[in-house]
Formats: structure tokens, C-alpha cells, sequence
């Protein structure tokens, strides 16, 4: 009987360390994905697939990274891209890539430059409270001259 209740024993704790080296690895390998935009449009939108979430509703790593990238050498005039809030999403504070946070709420982050230069990115990543982890929804929007791209370019989230 003491043989079998420490078998078990030891069996449950090689669980647990198991358990953990693979949500390190799990935590290790998250990634953005690039998403192709319409035919016309010489911009690559980049944001999350996976993340990781903590008890209290914040995403860890720093946050959420959202940007853009140019597909072709072309340059571009006042480049501005924008997340919004649709559903369960609260930012914090962010920080920029490639340009500057021209406009900052808990609902509502851009990022902005004056010239974007072709095969550059343009991002921000910024901290994330997410309010139901269930279901939560962005909105992006991409501003500019001298393409060929729509201004709103989808949303991000589940459900």
C-alpha cells in the first residue's frame, strides 16, 4: 500500500515539472503573424496568434504587438495605424516602433510617421488588460498617401 501511494506520488510530480517545461516552451515559441492586405495594398499588417495571460487579466511579455510592413521599396507620406478597442480590451501604456504614439487611451492606440520608408515596420507594443479572455475583438485602421489601401483593414480578436 506505501508502495503504490508513493509511486503515485512520484508520478504526479514528474507531471508537474512536465507540465511546466511545456508551458515554458509554449510561452517560448509565441510569434506575430504577418497577414497579407488587399491586391492593391504594399502593406503587411503584423499582430499576435498566441499569448499568454495571467491571473489577473494582463497579458505578459510586455504586451501585444501591432504594426505594419512595407511590401514593396516604395516610400509613403503621414503613415498612421490604429487599434481600437471593439470588445473587452483595455490598453495601457505603449511603446513605438518605427515612429511615434500619437494618440493613446485605454481604448485607443496610433502610431504615426511622417514618411514611411518602403520594407520598413511601423508598431507598437503595448500593454493589455483583457476584460473576458473568452471573447475580445480589435479594430485596425491604416491611414496614408500615395497607395492603394483601405482605410479600415478588419479586426482581431476572437469571436
Amino acid at each position: 500500500m506505501n508502495r503504490t501511494r508513493t509511486t503515485v506520488a512520484a508520478l504526479a510530480a514528474a507531471g508537474v515539472v512536465t507540465a511546466a517545461q511545456l508551458g515554458l516552451a509554449g510561452a517560448a515559441s509565441a510569434a506575430p503573424t504577418v497577414t497579407t492586405t488587399s491586391s492593391g495594398c504594399p502593406i503587411n499588417i503584423v499582430y499576435p496568434t498566441r499569448f499568454h495571460v495571467d491571473h489577473n487579466g494582463w497579458v505578459t511579455n510586455g504586451g501585444l504587438y501591432f504594426g505594419i510592413k512595407g511590401k514593396t521599396s516604395k516610400s509613403f507620406k503621414k503613415v498612421t495605424f490604429t487599434v481600437t478597442n471593439v470588445k473587452n480590451l483595455r490598453f495601457g501604456s505603449a511603446t513605438a516602433k518605427g515612429g511615434r504614439i500619437s494618440h493613446k487611451t485605454s481604448r485607443t492606440v496610433s502610431v504615426h510617421t511622417s514618411t514611411f520608408k518602403g520594407k520598413a515596420g511601423l508598431g507598437f507594443k503595448v500593454r493589455t488588460h483583457l476584460l473576458n479572455t473568452r471573447g475580445y475583438k480589435l479594430k485596425l485602421t491604416l491611414h496614408g498617401s500615395g497607395w492603394n489601401c483601405a482605410v479600415n483593414q478588419g479586426t482581431w480578436g476572437s469571436r
